[in-house]
């Protein structure tokens, strides 16, 4: 992808994504999550009025009359954008591939964390960590973190490097010694596949703070489950599923060899066989029942998002049911 082309697909992004952070994202992402973590402020004498449930039993009893404690709300939050981007991704039926869906997503997230005075970091990872961007404020690195999701790999690491600040930050440190640990820099392979469960030890190690995390991936991976649940209990982990329309029906064009991206194993398929066309289907459609189900199951949040369609309708959704729960 020529830079010019890249250029101009960013600023279509921007363009595009943030009139509905204007119209119509505004108040949902502040309903969804802020206010949703708290911080003990102090603990004061009871004056009527005050909410009994915040009654501190333990100063009361010692002092002998009633004390409430008092919290405030935590304003700023951290978000992360852990973005898949195995070749899996570049996969499109449509005008639009995976990975355009997910620079759409993440577009949507950046510009509706940055009007809202919030950080927003980015990490890129396949079957090794690819990329790792700190987080920060404003338009610019709202900017950056979409090109790099639509276009990582065009430039080198050294590149990238460079573009950042020039002093190493502690997340920057704290992002070589993992890869120190792990054995030094990873280079992908072609059979070796997406990593989920690295990319969530990743998360562990790099962000001691509570963050809001989202995982977007098209979740073509085994043995992560645990690694996502070990993250979620430290951050509010929310899972996104991309999919495109021809994983979960194929259309009958007769004999095609298929390619697998993430492991280049190619096999030839009848697609003419109401047999094979049915389980395909079948096949596909339950992956995504079953994701969601045992996602929700381990208190993880799942958003699903079809290629082809509305990325806005399912953060819309999503925002919604988060502020519905917190009313509870």
């Amino acid at each position: 992808m020529l830079a010019s082309e890249i250029i101009r697909r960013v600023r279509e992004i921007h363009v595009r994504t943030g009139r509905q952070v204007a119209d119509v994202l505004a108040g949902e992402y502040i309903s969804a999550f802020k206010g949703g973590g708290i911080e003990f402020d102090e603990v004061r004498p009871y004056v009527p009025g005050d909410d009994v449930r915040s009654i501190d039993w333990n100063v009361t009893a010692r002092v002998g009359q009633p004390y409430v404690k008092r919290y405030v709300e935590e304003r700023q939050l951290t978000l992360m954008l852990m973005a898949d981007i195995s070749p899996s991704q570049d996969f499109g039926s449509s005008e639009r591939s995976k990975r355009d869906a997910a620079a759409e997503f993440c577009a949507l997230l950046a510009f509706s964390a940055i009007q809202n005075d919030d950080k927003v970091g980015l990490c890129l990872f396949h079957g090794d960590i690819e990329q790792f961007i700190p987080p920060r404020k404003g338009q610019k690195h709202a900017l950056r973190v979409v090109r790099e999701v639509l276009a990582h790999g065009q430039d080198t690491p050294e590149s990238w490097e460079r573009s950042g600040n020039q002093d190493p930050s502690l997340w920057q440190r704290l992002f070589k010694n993992w890869r120190t640990e792990k054995g030094g820099k990873h280079l992908r392979t072609a059979n070796h596949g997406t990593d989920i469960g690295q990319a969530m030890e990743f998360l562990l190690s790099v962000s001691k703070r509570k963050s809001v995390c989202f995982l977007v991936s098209d979740f073509l991976d085994d043995d992560y489950q645990h690694a996502l649940m070990t993250a979620n209990r430290k951050h509010d982990v929310i899972a996104v599923l991309i999919t495109d329309p021809r994983e979960l029906e194929m259309p009958g064009v007769g004999l095609i060899a298929l390619k697998d991206s993430e492991n280049s194993v190619t096999r030839l398929y009848d697609t003419s066989s109401r047999s094979f066309k049915e389980s395909m289907s079948s096949a596909g459609k339950e992956r995504v029942t079953s994701l969601e189900r045992n996602l929700r199951r381990k208190g993880i949040d799942f958003i699903h998002i079809d290629a082809s369609g509305s990325v806005v309708d399912p953060v819309v959704n999503f925002f919604r049911m988060r502020e519905k729960r917190l009313r509870r």
